[in-house]
């Protein structure tokens, strides 16, 4: 769920299963990314997956490093996948032009790109013209963040979008 020139583009590690199943991007209970979306401001109301076309209209993309859906866990995918899925997102980032690139999860993010320092929040990188932003992953399974200061880091981007 892409457009050209979006605010922001999120990116997504890859399609766990109910995503693969609805074709909704982080559609699994308990993903936190939808509340968290909301809580940061991002959305006026509180999205359910099946919505995420209306992103669009808030000037906001969907997509992943890899395509493949795993089973239950991204720690399935190779090293390889992760840098292919790196160079493929690099050249669309490149082609649709968003303003920000905001990676969700900071192990996906350095695997992609080689970044084994990167740390979540803002990077010097920049992919065409979009600059990066790392945030946490809103999976479940993420117990060292909080969807409340998950909303906290999400917000700080978004205050980042919204300045011109």
């Amino acid at each position: 769920m892409v457009a050209d020139g979006l605010s922001v583009l999120f990116c997504g590690i890859n399609p766990g299963l109910t995503t693969a199943v609805t074709g909704h991007h982080f559609a699994r209970p308990g993903n936190r990314f939808w509340p968290v979306l909301h809580r940061s401001g991002f959305t006026p109301r509180l999205l359910k997956p099946a919505e995420q076309d209306e992103l669009l209209s808030y000037g906001l993309g969907i997509t992943n490093v890899v395509a493949r859906p795993t089973t239950a866990r991204a720690d399935e995918l190779t090293a390889e996948e992760y840098r292919e899925g790196g160079r493929l997102l690099a050249l669309k980032v490149a082609r649709l032009r968003p303003r920000w690139l905001a990676v969700v999860g900071v192990t996906a993010y350095r695997a992609a790109f080689g970044e084994r320092r990167a740390q979540v929040g803002p990077q010097e990188r920049t992919i065409g013209s979009a600059r990066v932003w790392v945030l946490p992953n809103p999976s479940g399974l993420n117990a060292h963040w909080t969807a409340e200061t998950m909303a906290v880091e999400f917000a700080r981007l978004r205050a980042a979008a919204e300045a011109v």
